[in-house]
Formats: C-alpha cells, structure tokens, sequence
C-alpha cells in the first residue's frame, strides 16, 4: 500500500514537472509574435534573420520524434511540447518566406526544405533499427546534441552583455522563462530517469542562472550610470 502510494505521488511530481515545462514552454514559442507583428505591418522582414527558427524547427521536430511511443514510451509530455514548438517555428518561417525580399524567400524556402529532408531521414533511419533500446539511444543522442546547442545559443547574447554592460538586448522575462523551463525539464527528465533530457536541461538551466545573474548585475550598472548612452547597435 505504501508503494502504491508512494509510486503515485512520484508518477503526480514527474507529471507536474513536465506540465510546467510544456506551460512556460508556450511563452518562449509566442514571443516572438511582436517581431512578426512588425514584419506583417511593414510587409518586410527587414534585417530580421530567420535562421533561428529554422533551426528551432530541426530542434523541434528531432525532440518530437524522440518524445513518440515508437522510440521513447512514457515521454508523451516530450511530444506534446514539440509538436506545438514545431508548429509554431513553421509559421514563423512561412512568415518569412511571405514578406522576405526574393532571396530570403530562396534561402528560406531551400532551408525548409533541407529540414524536412534531413528529419525524414531521421525518422526513416531510425525506423531502420529494429532493436528498440537503440533506436531510442540513436535518437535520443540526436535530440540531446540538438537541445546542447540550442541552449548554448545565449552563450552570444551572455558575451553581448558582457562587451555593452547593457541589457537591453537580454530581456528578463525571456530569460526568467528559459530558466524556469529548462529547470522544470530538468526535473522531469531525472524523476523520468531519462538522461536525453535532463543532461540538456542541466546546461540550460545553469546558463539561465548566469543570464539571470548577469542581469540582476548588469540592470543594477545601467541604473547607476544610466547617463551614458549605448553607442553601438546590434540588430
């Protein structure tokens, strides 16, 4: 009875944790609504790159297909959260592929493409394995390389920081939300027993405390000599 119990309370924490990553996941998929806001209202993307969601696509749909019963059982809140991702990236990039010049419409449209490719042949690869241990170890290796290196990304807005001791171009709900996404994966990937996902999760949450820590540092210069202008502009 005491098992039973005890294993039910473990089953309501690990679920709870990756409820909670899927919930602030959805804030980070929708922030960048204001910036395709801008892009339909002046019909152009400007100098907006669309590389990061190209990439967040792969990320998403590699991340999606290990989160599938057919290569990772009891990982459904996996999918969940790269499906909707996935979605999410592909309008952005459609976006971009609407209001970009023409040779942002070529480069986007062959990346996309080049996506969709390179995903079906993991799907199509992996599907060849018919050990199911390791194609989830195929795939779950994948995935973990894929989510490392997306984490790794504000690595260039930490420097950014450092370089301009100005924020501006770190808001703090954005890293507040990767920190509290990334810890609640992380918990739900050890209570899951599953290290595909909280060895990434471990790295994105210790950078979301340095970008937190550079923040709480930084913000408090800023205030301080706030008589100074930034002179230089990054797009």
């Amino acid at each position: 009875m005491i098992l039973s119990v005890s294993h039910s309370l473990f089953t309501i924490c690990k679920d709870a944790a990756g409820v909670a990553g899927n919930i602030l996941a959805f804030g980070l998929f929708v922030s960048p609504l204001h910036t395709f806001r801008r892009i339909i209202r002046n019909s152009s993307t400007e100098q907006f790159s669309g590389l990061p969601y190209i990439y967040a696509l792969l990320n998403c749909l590699i991340c999606m297909w290990y989160g599938t019963p057919i290569v990772s059982p009891e990982n459904t809140l996996i999918l969940t959260v790269n499906s909707v991702g996935a979605v999410f990236q592909l309008v952005y990039i459609i976006l971009f592929i609407i209001y970009g010049d023409k040779p942002t419409k070529v480069r986007m449209l062959g990346l996309l493409l080049a996506v969709l490719v390179l995903f079906a042949a993991v799907v199509s690869g992996s599907l060849q394995i018919a050990d199911p241990w390791m194609r989830r170890m195929a795939v779950g290796l994948l995935s973990c390389a894929s989510l490392i290196s997306m984490f790794a990304s504000p690595l260039f807005i930490i420097n950014l920081v450092i370089r301009t001791k100005s924020v501006e171009y770190m808001p703090f709900l954005l890293s507040l939300s990767t920190f509290l996404m990334s810890t609640s994966f992380l918990l739900y990937g050890i209570l899951n027993y599953d290290a595909f996902i909280y060895v990434p999760n471990g790295i994105g949450t210790i950078l979301g405390i340095v970008q937190l820590l550079l923040y709480s540092y930084y913000s408090k210069s800023s205030r301080e000599d706030s008589t100074e202008p930034l002179i230089v502009s990054y797009a």
